[in-house]
């Protein structure tokens, strides 16, 4: 077993910051169609945004399991081949649960960047009965896998709790 390194990723060039920040209005885009406010894309080492999805899990009629990382790496892993995705990076504006952490490994994304923390969500959030967080750090799932998934975050962490000011309620 392979263990994940801080040391991997842990800075942001202005690309990622701008990809980022693509995410977190993604975010307020889910939110104004009355969907939870998290957002995600997949974007490739040049920055070309190969898929992109907002959250899909809402109550009464979408699926738990549609969060919006898990929808980007999906469409991603159907789009390209694994030689590719090996070199793409998802953008999140939030820190991926431990579900959507597990779908990055299959898909084999190689580098993850998010804004908000799980444990500045979980402010945010409370004990809300629609998004009921895990204390599992998407480093520590991936930390767990054969192969290495670079991570940075969180960063940007004020702008991607906009969205959700006032949601959770």
């Amino acid at each position: 077993m392979t263990t994940q390194r801080a040391d991997l990723a842990d800075s942001a060039s202005p690309l990622d910051l701008q990809l980022l920040r693509r995410a977190i209005a993604l975010s307020y885009e889910s939110r104004q169609r009355g969907r939870h406010p998290f957002a995600a894309l997949v974007a490739d080492e040049a920055g070309n945004i190969i898929t992109s999805a907002g959250n899909n899990s809402m109550p009464p009629e979408g699926d738990p399991t549609q969060h919006a990382e898990l929808v980007a790496v999906a469409a991603a892993a159907r789009a390209l081949p694994p030689e590719q995705l090996a070199r793409c990076t998802l953008y999140t504006s939030a820190e991926p649960c431990c579900m959507c952490a597990g779908a990055v490994y299959w898909t084999g994304i190689g580098r993850v960047v998010y804004a908000l923390s799980e444990h500045a969500l979980l402010k945010l959030t409370g004990d809300h009965a629609e998004n009921p967080t895990f204390a599992l750090p998407c480093r520590e799932v991936f930390a767990r896998g054969q192969r290495k998934i670079a991570v940075a975050g969180p960063m940007l962490e004020e702008e991607a709790a906009a969205p959700h000011v006032g949601f959770w309620r």
